[in-house]
């Protein structure tokens, strides 16, 4: 879904000349805005579609600003580099988000669900990296990279859909239901932590063909 609305984003972008770089920084302040939402604003159901909104729109515009390169005839290493530094700031301080607002705003302080958000910051971040470390080495080896190769098949995307990070935005739309959020960001938790302990037996067997 972030690609479709990504695409029509470039399209736009494209005709009034906005570059790759100015895309990112829109991904940017729509993200950053929705994550500073999280912390400052109570938990309420305007404030989590607020906060859903804003992300989404991030995520879309992450999407536009590829596309955008590819229709200006490909990217720059500055461009590709702002991009993932933009998402890795975005890794590192959505979960500790998370975790500051329910401390700040709920009764969940005093008990075991506050581990959820550090689990899941952990775990988003290592994923993060050993997709870009995989990407990295395949490519100082002459393999295409994943981001190369282009996406699977409509039932992987499905399967792999809880991973999603679209439907993490979406999860803060039960911002406001403290008890309904918890619950759906503590499965989101466990499928990407299933998901990195598969994908990490992979990456290794991909390394060791190399």
């Amino acid at each position: 879904m972030n690609r479709r609305i990504g695409r029509a984003l470039a399209a736009v972008a494209f005709a009034r000349g906005i570059s790759p770089n100015q895309a990112t920084a829109m991904s940017a302040v729509h993200t950053f805005a929705g994550i500073a939402l999280i912390v400052l604003l109570t938990p309420s159901w305007w404030s989590g579609v607020l906060i859903a909104t804003l992300l989404a729109l991030g995520y879309a515009w992450d999407s536009a600003d590829g596309q955008i390169a590819r229709l200006r005839g490909g990217g720059s290493a500055a461009g590709e580099w702002l991009d993932h530094f933009v998402d890795a700031v975005k890794i590192a301080t959505l979960h500790v988000a998370v975790l500051l607002g329910l401390w700040l705003h709920t009764s969940l302080r005093e008990t075991g669900w506050m581990l959820v958000p550090l689990a899941f910051s952990v775990v988003s971040t290592v994923t993060f990296f050993g997709m870009l470390l995989n990407d990295l080495l395949k490519t100082s080896r002459g393999v295409l990279s994943t981001h190369s190769r282009g996406g699977g098949t409509a039932t992987r995307s499905m399967m792999l859909l809880p991973t999603d990070f679209g439907v993490v935005c979406l999860c803060f739309l039960t911002w406001g239901w403290t008890s309904g959020f918890i619950l759906a960001y503590a499965a989101l938790a466990a499928a990407a932590t299933v998901f990195l302990l598969l994908a990490a037996v992979k990456w290794f067997r991909e390394m060791a063909s190399l």
